[in-house]
């Protein structure tokens, strides 16, 4: 499943998504041994008007040692009729049994446990169950999902929530093989993990579609969709594929449909194993939460993580959708067909995921450049794991609070980052074929990490293991500090090993170890070493000056000597990668976070990339200078810098092309457009304004890759006549990147009373649940707005509580880490601990720590920034 950050120059949101999760319990809830499900027939009829459905199963069961009770998973199901039936081979007269069981239910542990009056012997039974369930409104389990013309009924099991809709042993090592059926009105079909065997009148305007057996697969993969879905088809290597959408959104698949026939063909090569299912459906729901799902052979999506007009798109939202599909595509192999055993491995899933997007997405378009991208995204896990609170790859999860908590950006980003780090030291093809054994070795199984490294081991003859136990099992980022190097014939040069926190004065344990692959970059090619101890000596390659982490795929940050960073900073335009000269950005600015450097250091590498050509450092560059603004700056600094940074980069933004150009040019227009904006630039703000009034009368008459842009300043300095006409444009739109647009620039005006009417239609319930919480989200990390936003969240707190999913109140918490005072630090505090958030525990716990950064921060560069601009900034 994506839920990790949006990656988007001209993105309104720049918000993680928590997952889904079933409960808040603090107890473990596993499900007893003894009883394991070998197939489930399931038979549902569900009533889209009335929001129910009946369900009957039959689960084919291996009983270990006799008993007479069986409890398996089941939540907010009404079992009304509970069955067994065994066989007795051998006997005499050939009668088995069968018997009626009673029900009892365990809601704190999501559990039913039936009673039977006999016991059943070690062997095969087969249990059979009447029920009825809801069809929610909370996203999750079996869900209705609406548009303005109707209801769909749809699916979203992952983690724990397939019990939603189907009393079942739901925990990801007790696979199971499927026969699916579902009976609905006859103007409705039904799109599953496999092809429709059989499609019959039911009677009384209905249908029953039959699908073909599944193979061996968890729980949480099984999909059902239920509507009027419209479908665009396509193939690759002989397997048909489809894009499906209610029927006013399916012309936008195509771009989807593209990347996924050139992704499985890539896939299969790279695997070296065929796509394991009969057929891939991709699907977009008109309510969704997370990016994606990657049901097996169904994967569903969020609308605008799937649809998009091409021709009129930007370049980030054509990334977009291409890498979500890459990601989800990814786990078709590695999640689906081969699945951690437990929960506290997800990092298998979803780090693998992370890290195989951008190659196969990379290999589709390689004008979109996926590795730089992959490079933000190391230097923002980076920064992530260096707070105080953070976590192991692999932790703790025995609650469904607890498994939600793993889906966050140390399973995506830093999982993923630990596996690129791996590949860049063995080499891709070496890796690849460690990849290959590993799924072949436990092809429709579960796996452990322990299974995962040892075959890169085996097929590497390098310690991956050492590597692998050493990030996964410890928290935190490595600090590698460098000493100078030697003037002897065989260079070398001391290095030493400390755990790097981003803040100076937190106390924590500094003196970690981990084994370590470090990579120099030459002339030629890299030159890798490994360091596993507290410190050492490094041979050092021949080279024109010391970068030690060439391609910028090393989990650690670096630090230098004056003399070693001054050669870098001279050599960083000409001989870094783009990919290096987004580590270098994030080394610099993070050691000046951590106290070992000052703001003025990071304003002048800032000063020097200023023509920077490629668009990912530039934004790198630039978000950091956003951090500057509101984190450091006083009050009349902020104005100093304003004016510095219109200085600076007007006539880099005057120099690009108009309109057209390369990708990077195009992207730069939109990013430097959206900067200069909000560092007050009078002609910016008026062609926004000019573009924001084109924008509502045509979409498709603006560049899209400034728009995004352009309707934030525009809406940020905006009146109501602008708030109405962008208000009703996102209730008409079709296009779901316009709807989107025009909905989330309402959280963008300033006006006191335009954001009071933004809060209160998010609160009314006329707003979707997967986007209202944003509406409120996005003024709260605003400094113009934060401070009336927070005082309506607690003023509103049930109104603002009851548009949180359980995936959205953790993404609500962090947003108010955009204070940087202890006022509102104890505040926060105070109020999430007098009304705590379900599964957002850590959230709260990181939003304070980064409150406390932001304070330090502030604190110990204000005076730095102000000696800076008095030597650079116009007086």
């Amino acid at each position: 499943m994506l839920v990790r950050r949006v990656r988007s120059l001209s993105a309104l949101v720049v918000l993680s998504m928590a997952a889904f999760i079933s409960g808040t319990g603090a107890q473990a809830q596993r499900l007893p041994d003894g009883v394991v499900p070998e197939h489930y027939t399931l038979a549902l009829t569900p009533d889209l008007k009335a929001a129910t459905f009946t369900g009957t199963e039959s689960i084919g069961i291996r009983v270990e040692k006799p008993t007479n009770t069986i409890t398996l998973n089941s939540l907010e199901i009404k079992i009304q009729e509970v069955t067994v039936e065994q066989a007795c081979q051998g006997c005499q007269n050939g009668n088995g049994l069968k018997l009626t069981g009673t029900v009892a239910y365990d809601e704190s542990k999501e559990q039913a446990t039936f009673t039977f009056p006999d016991k059943l012997r070690a062997g095969h039974a087969v249990l059979h169950l009447k029920y009825t369930g809801i069809l929610n409104d909370k996203l999750r389990g079996f869900y209705l999902s609406k548009t303005p013309t109707r209801n769909y009924a749809v699916t979203q099991f992952e983690s724990t929530d397939a019990r939603r809709a189907y009393p079942s042993w739901d925990e990801p090592a007790l696979k199971a093989t499927y026969d699916l059926s579902l009976t609905v009105d006859a103007g409705d079909s039904v799109i599953a993990n496999t092809p429709v065997l059989t499609d019959v009148p039911a009677g009384e305007g209905t249908h029953t579609i039959t699908f073909t057996t599944t193979p061996k697969m968890s729980t949480y993969l099984l999909a059902f969709l239920v509507g009027d879905f419209k479908c665009i088809s396509g193939g690759a290597d002989g397997v048909p594929i489809r894009v499906c959408a209610t029927p006013d959104k399916v012309q936008y698949g195509k771009l989807a449909l593209a990347t996924a026939e050139h992704t499985l063909h890539f896939y299969n090569n790279y695997f070296g194993i065929k796509y394991p299912m009969p057929k891939l459906d991709m699907i977009g729901l008109p309510d969704f939460e997370a990016g994606a799902m990657e049901n097996f052979g169904a994967i569903t999506y969020r609308e605008t993580d799937l649809l998009l007009d091409e021709e009129h798109a930007s370049i980030p939202q054509k990334k977009r959708v291409a890498v979500v599909v890459t990601h989800e595509m990814a786990h078709q192999w590695f999640g689906d067909m081969v699945t951690m055993q437990w929960w506290d491995n997800l990092w298998l899933n979803e780090g693998f995921a992370t890290w195989m997007e951008t190659k196969a997405a990379n290999d589709f378009n390689p004008a979109w450049k996926y590795k730089q991208d992959e490079a933000g995204d190391l230097d923002n896990s980076l920064n992530t794991d260096s707070q105080a609170t953070t976590r192991t790859i692999r932790a703790k999860a025995d609650t469904p609070a607890e498994i939600n908590e793993e889906f966050d950006g140390i399973a995506y980003g830093k999982a993923g980052a630990v596996i690129g780090m791996v590949e860049h030291y063995v080499g891709e093809e070496t890796f690849r074929q460690g990849v290959h054994n590993y799924l072949q070795a436990h092809m429709y199984g579960n796996a452990t990490a322990e299974d995962f490294w040892n075959a890169q081991t085996a097929v590497s003859h390098k310690p991956i293991d050492k590597i692998m136990e050493s990030f996964v099992t410890q928290p935190g980022v490595p600090l590698l500090t460098f000493g100078p190097e030697s003037k002897t014939a065989k260079k070398t040069v001391t290095v030493a090993q400390s755990r790097f926190f981003l803040s100076p004065t937190f106390e924590g344990n500094r003196n970690q170890k981990w084994t370590i692959p470090v990579c120099f970059k030459t002339v030629k090619g890299d030159s890798c070493e490994l360091v596993s101890s507290a410190s050492g000596t490094l041979v050092v390659p021949n080279a024109p000056f010391l970068y030690a982490n060439a391609d910028a795929k090393g989990y650690y940050r670096s630090a230098y000597t004056k003399e070693q960073q001054k050669a870098i900073a001279a050599h960083a335009e000409s001989n870094l990668s783009p990919t290096e000269r987004l580590g270098l950005v994030g080394d610099v600015w993070s050691l000046m976070r951590s106290g070992q450097g000052s703001v003025g250091v990071y304003m002048d590498l800032t000063s020097g990339l200023r023509n920077e050509s490629e668009v990912q450092v530039q934004e790198s560059v630039l978000s950091k200078l956003s951090a500057v603004q509101d984190r450091i700056a006083s009050k009349q600094d902020s104005a100093r810098l304003k004016a510095w940074i219109v200085a600076t980069y007007a006539p880099v933004y005057a120099k690009l092309p108009p309109a057209g150009g390369t990708a990077d040019q195009q992207q730069l227009r939109g990013l430097l457009f959206g900067v200069l904006g909000a560092a007050g630039d009078a002609g910016v703000l008026a062609e926004a304004r000019r573009l924001t009034s084109k924008y509502v009368d045509d979409p498709n008459s603006v560049d899209a890759n400034i728009a995004g842009s352009a309707i934030q300043l525009a809406a940020a300095h905006g009146d109501e006549a602008l708030y109405e006409k962008l208000l009703a444009l996102s209730k008409s739109a079709s296009n779901p990147d316009v709807q989107t647009t025009a909905l989330l620039s309402l959280a963008r005006f300033n006006d006191p009373k335009l954001l009071t009417r933004t809060l209160d239609y998010a609160t009314s319930g006329a707003v979707k649940n997967q986007d209202s919480w944003i509406l409120i989200s996005l003024p709260l990390r605003r400094a113009e707005t934060k401070d009336q936003t927070w005082e309506y969240v607690r003023t509103h707190w049930p109104a603002v509580k009851a548009q949180l999913t359980t995936s959205s109140g953790a993404g609500l918490v962090s947003s108010t880490g955009a204070f940087c005072t202890a006022e509102k630090r104890d505040e926060v505090k105070s109020f999430f601990t007098a009304n705590p958030v379900p599964a957002a525990a850590r959230a709260q716990k990181k939003t304070i720590d980064t409150i406390n950064s932001c304070i330090e921060l502030h604190t110990a560069q204000e005076q730095n920034l102000k000696v800076w601009l008095d030597h650079n900034a116009a007086q």
